[in-house]
């Protein structure tokens, strides 16, 4: 597989406590997907979980070349983890179609966070044109 696009972000955690304060119920069903909801849920650190994956959002639509516009909505994009713990993305909508567009089969993201800060990394993979 190549390498065909990257994108990174960087989230200031108390932005986002601040967004669940003065927002709650509203700002968390419009950027994260009820499973999204369900992992950070019930952690002693649910903030930085929930920009950890705001961060991944992000960065995936910098890897795509969108930013957040149009027909895209928040939840077109899933964070999830497997079994591991490694995070998962799974595309939908609007996002979705753009992927397939650009030929990527593939998102690897990689997130990490501290109380304050939250980052992510995203490579878009395709199929290697090499042999065809």
């Amino acid at each position: 597989m190549d390498i065909i696009a990257h994108g990174i972000d960087l989230v200031d955690c108390p932005r986002i406590a601040e967004m669940v304060e003065r927002h709650g119920e509203r700002f968390l069903n419009r950027v994260f997907t009820p499973a999204e909801q369900a992992c950070a849920r019930g952690r002693y650190n649910s903030i930085e979980n929930y920009a950890g994956r705001f961060a991944a959002k992000e960065a995936i639509l910098k890897l795509v070349g969108t930013g957040w516009r149009g027909k895209i909505a928040w939840t077109d994009i899933e964070v999830t983890n497997d079994p591991a713990g490694r995070p998962e993305v799974t595309l939908s909508g609007e996002v979705q179609r753009i992927a397939r567009e650009l030929g990527i089969e593939r998102i690897s993201i990689s997130i990490t966070h501290t109380a304050n800060f939250a980052i992510a990394s995203a490579v878009a993979l395709a199929r290697s044109h090499e042999g065809r």
